[in-house]
């Protein structure tokens, strides 16, 4: 859906296309929330162009500890399938203009510079906006591109550190642990996909584009669900639990005689028949654990109470006992096992994607399962300024020719 498109009816050949097809996305973004949110998108059929600065590139491409094949880290390679490269100055005239005429053409733009940035480089939504009214233009920042805090630098760690992630993480008493999954990142790059494709849908109506602003920190408060509702309930900040839920007991890790494993018993039904499985039937009538509120109010003295049963067999019995019996529970699995079991396998959650330097490596698949248009890698990570001649080429900048990088 370029500047102009009309909506069309769908025919028959164009019913199975994936479901952005058509929509051109200018990727400015580097590292992790722009590049994960314009993957997203590209993943369901948009022509995503990543506009990189020339020699360098994204910061992702040489900035990982470790290597592959290829001079792309696997950081880089994990975050930009199905997008096309050009390198474009943007600090000169000749790489701005180059960006208008791709605006002229483009859908929506995503960006992650500190706030301003993109203004000094003639790349931001006022300039850009009257180039293309329809432009959607999505800015991901640390804290947002306003209030006090909008021109401090933002990482996923001061994300965590300041939107409260980290105060309730880990174990009551011990340091400061952050959440292991760079969740203020990934979660900025998803919430401001939503708030592109909401966009779009708004734009069919409106006939007009809008800015999307996006941030880590934004996206740390947002995921803190259980936290803030604990807070405002009882007005005390929560603290670490270890594993253990805010709103459920027990609901947690526990150690077996060999190993540990979770289980969680989330409401009255599954806490009595919990209760039979570990065979402490007493516990259903024990007054200190009558109901859902007494068994979070005693969480810990419940969690005592309950691991001397655990030691009494292995982790396995007692899954397979709490499974059988209908009562959520599961191993802890490390990362070599959880992403390579015969469920994952049938997902098709981990994938291999073919690449001209690296050769067939594994990626992480498509966590929405679309019954009719699934997502598909239709390319793999680009080389730094692969589609250069191509993409100039359809923007009518340079005579067609044989395929070859250039800087432009």
């Amino acid at each position: 859906m370029s500047q102009g498109a009309e909506p069309v009816q769908p025919s028959e050949a164009s019913a199975h296309l994936p479901p952005l097809t058509g929509l051109r996305v200018l990727d400015l973004s580097q590292v992790m929330a722009g590049p994960f949110c314009c993957m997203l998108l590209g993943d369901m059929g948009a022509d995503v162009i990543k506009v990189e600065p020339p020699g360098v590139g994204d910061q992702t491409r040489k900035s990982m500890g470790f290597r592959m094949k290829g001079e792309d880290s696997p950081g880089f390679l994990a975050l930009n399938r199905n997008k096309r490269s050009i390198t474009l100055d943007l600090k000169t005239e000749h790489g701005q203009q180059v960006l208008h005429r791709l605006v002229e053409t483009a859908d929506i733009l995503v960006e992650n510079s500190r706030p301003g940035v993109t203004k000094k480089l003639g790349a931001d939504y006022d300039t850009l906006s009257r180039i293309n009214p329809r432009l959607i233009y999505a800015s991901i920042s640390g804290f947002g591109q306003t209030g006090p805090w909008s021109q401090r630098p933002g990482f996923d760690l001061i994300a965590q550190a300041m939107g409260g992630i980290i105060s309730a993480t880990g174990i009551p008493g011990a340091e400061p642990v952050k959440s292991g999954i760079p969740v203020g990142d990934l979660g900025a790059g998803m919430f401001a996909c939503y708030g592109i494709l909401s966009a779009v849908i708004g734009r069919e109506r409106t006939g007009r584009g809008q800015y999307v602003d996006s941030s880590l920190l934004d996206a740390a408060l947002s995921l803190s669900v259980w936290e803030s509702t604990e807070y405002w309930a009882t007005g005390k900040s929560p603290g670490p639990l270890g594993t253990a839920n805010r709103m459920s007991a027990p609901y947690q890790a526990f150690a077996a005689s060999d190993n540990n494993f979770v289980v969680g018993a989330a409401n009255q039904k599954l806490w009595l028949i919990f209760c039979d499985v570990i065979g402490r039937p007493e516990l259903k009538s024990d007054p200190r654990y009558a109901g859902a509120v007494d068994r979070v109010k005693l969480r810990s003295e419940l969690a005592d109470e309950l691991r001397p049963t655990f030691l009494t067999r292995t982790a396995s019995e007692w899954v397979d006992m709490f499974l059988a019996a209908g009562v959520p529970a599961g191993p802890i699995y490390d990362y070599s096992v959880a992403l390579d079991n015969e469920h994952v396998h049938h997902r098709k959650a981990v994938i291999e994607i073919d690449h001209p330097v690296e050769g067939s490596f594994k990626a992480l698949g498509f966590p929405a399962k679309l019954s009719d248009t699934p997502a598909s890698v239709r390319r793999p990570p680009p080389l730094l300024g692969q589609h250069n001649d191509e993409i100039l080429t359809e923007l009518g900048l340079l005579e067609p020719q044989p395929a070859g990088g250039t800087s432009a």
